[in-house]
């Protein structure tokens, strides 16, 4: 049997563990003395790796969703719009349903495909009983440019959160931009030349932090100030669902927004820029001396913010960043309409 190492040092003797000498001493006796005079030490290597988290695919799941979601989309489109009701004019042309109006603009924006190519689509959703009548391509346009179609929309967008208000409780608000077939020129005094790019719309949205439902929307133009649209977001979240965090970046940071998402009873992470200081009191200071003093904390919490980037990224891989409507009103309704699908 090995001899159990000892020392008659206090450190050894007190606390019964291995001592600095004791560590000496084996080290010493790994050294091996070669014949020509040399000295040669053997040392002891550890090493930590850190492995990378992998979760498995469920591809027998994953291939149902993927064969079957354009089916469970008019499946689910059709029944959203089915409460839609109609106004018939007392003379003239009858109109198209609102209901059929609405499916066939969701389901040509969700398709990606044009006007004429997507026509075979609408004619199978005929056949499938989901609208009452095919309507001609460009009754879509029409319906696409009719701002009458644009507070439906928005309510839309409400009703397809409403099934989620019992998980999601946590949300983070955010804005993206998605361009447009349309230039905007420029005359640049610092380089003496035109410029010109891409025109394009701004979406703000807020959405749950768990399944990425959007709950609000405002389509705005690009240069509209992010702080500003916060309060009717959170507000019309509000009325829907019970509100316990909202997380968004430092653009949103204001005295007034951290009292609004206070006022619907909810905890404001939101970032602070370098020159902010807390002062006012309020939700606002509070917020800076968590955001100050408890910064691992806060970021855990701000950090869920992250999911209303996925959901911008989502909507953008799914249905594109540009948009192909030429006029203003159309521009938001076909924005509307990603939104809806995301």
């Amino acid at each position: 049997m090995p001899k159990i190492a000892s020392c008659t040092c206090p450190d050894h003797e007190t606390r019964g563990v291995d001592c600095k000498h004791i560590f000496a001493a084996r080290f010493v006796m790994r050294r091996e003395q070669n014949s020509d005079g040399s000295v040669t030490v053997t040392k002891s290597l550890t090493v930590t790796a850190t492995e990378r988290a992998t979760y498995p695919q469920n591809w027998s799941a994953y291939n149902e969703a993927q064969t079957q979601e354009q089916d469970k989309f008019q499946t689910l489109l059709a029944d959203l719009c089915s409460g839609l009701t109609t106004v018939q004019p007392k003379s003239g042309r009858p109109r198209l349903p609102l209901s059929d109006a609405v499916f066939s603009v969701a389901f040509k924006v969700y398709s990606t495909f044009s006007q004429r190519r997507f026509m075979s689509d609408l004619r199978e959703a005929h056949t499938r009983g989901f609208i009452s009548k095919v309507p001609h391509f460009n009754s879509i346009s029409n319906y696409l440019e009719n701002p009458d179609l644009t507070p439906v929309l928005f309510d839309l967008i409400t009703k397809s959160s409403l099934p989620l208000k019992s998980v999601e409780t946590d949300f983070a608000v955010d804005s993206s931009g998605f361009t447009t077939c349309r230039f905007t020129r420029w005359f640049d005094h610092k380089y003496g030349q035109v410029r010109e790019q891409h025109d394009w719309v701004k979406c703000h949205l807020i959405c749950g932090v768990k399944t990425n439902i959007v709950t609000a929307v405002e389509i705005l133009g690009r240069h509209t100030n992010d702080s500003i649209v916060l309060p009717a977001l959170v507000e019309r979240t509000a009325h829907n669902f019970k509100i316990a965090e909202v997380s968004a970046d430092k653009g949103y940071a204001s005295r007034s927004n951290a009292e609004l998402v206070a006022s619907v009873g909810a905890t404001p992470f939101i970032s602070f820029a370098s020159h902010h200081r807390g002062n006012g009191g309020g939700t606002w200071e509070k917020m800076y001396h968590y955001f100050s003093f408890r910064r691992t904390d806060f970021l855990a919490h701000y950090h869920k913010r992250s999911n209303v980037e996925s959901t911008f990224s989502m909507m953008k891989r799914k249905f594109g960043d540009g948009l192909r409507s030429k006029t203003d009103v159309a521009m938001v309704n076909e924005t509307l309409c990603k939104i809806l699908w995301s």
